[in-house]
């Protein structure tokens, strides 16, 4: 997985899908940076926070059990081990379950991993291990991601499944599955990069025989502003 999110932390910082290499950056939302609230009695985002890369929820696609379109984003991740992430991070994950979000109408699947070098890495097989050995959080991460739009005047999030967080051999599916769907994206080109409705970036420097595979000189490449590791800017009062 890559890390978008730290835990503990509310900057909205996300894969830009629709720009050149899809660079991670904090999400605006009506001109000003975006943070997520802290919700009594979360603080900020209760795990890693990030996405599988080469993964697609496709919004032309209904699930068959969700009855509800991909969200247009790539895979989202939940790294619940001990150790505090960073932005743009590169973990090894252990596959555990995942949960259905449908937020907004589409299906955001959230998948439950951990980093294969945490201490109960060993421990933790499948979904049922989680509640065994840190019991309570899959009920936590249900009523985060049920409520953490309210603060923003939005209603509460729902679930498919009723709330129930599936296995890893159903995880592991929906995740071939959208890999699938990337793969017709950036590879074979059956899914268009650009509709009416969206317009994404599949160029690339190191996905060989992929679409928008481009040379490591290219411009476009070259000109990428280098990584900083900046501390967040403070947050705006007028957002709070």
């Amino acid at each position: 997985m890559v890390v978008e999110v730290p835990r503990w932390t509310n900057a909205k910082m996300e894969i830009s899908k629709e720009e050149p290499f899809n660079p991670i950056k904090q999400d605006i939302k009506r001109g000003k940076l975006r943070f997520v609230r802290n919700c009594f009695p979360h603080h900020g985002y209760i795990w890693n926070y990030g996405a599988f890369p080469q993964t697609w929820e496709d919004p032309q696609q209904v699930h068959a059990e969700t009855k509800a379109h991909g969200d247009n984003d790539p895979l989202d991740v939940c790294e619940i081990g001990e150790q505090l992430g960073y932005v743009g991070q590169v973990k090894q994950v252990k596959v555990l379950g995942i949960m259905a979000l449908l937020d907004e109408g589409e299906t955001d699947w959230k998948v439950i991993v951990v980093d294969v070098n945490d201490p109960l890495a060993p421990k933790l097989n499948d979904i049922e291990d989680v509640e065994r050995h840190l019991p309570g959080l899959i009920r936590a991460t249900n009523e985060w991601f049920r409520i953490y739009k309210i603060p923003d005047g939005k209603p509460e999030n729902t679930f498919a499944f009723s709330g129930e967080a599936k296995n890893k051999k159903y995880a592991t599916e929906i995740i071939h599955e959208c890999h699938e769907a990337w793969r017709r994206l950036a590879v074979t080109g059956e899914s268009p990069a650009k509709t009416a409705t969206y317009d994404l970036s599949i160029l690339n420097a190191t996905v060989e025989n992929s679409l928008g595979l481009t040379s490591p000189t290219n411009p476009v490449y070259t000109n990428l502003p280098a990584a900083t590791r900046d501390p967040p800017k403070p947050i705006d009062p007028a957002s709070k």
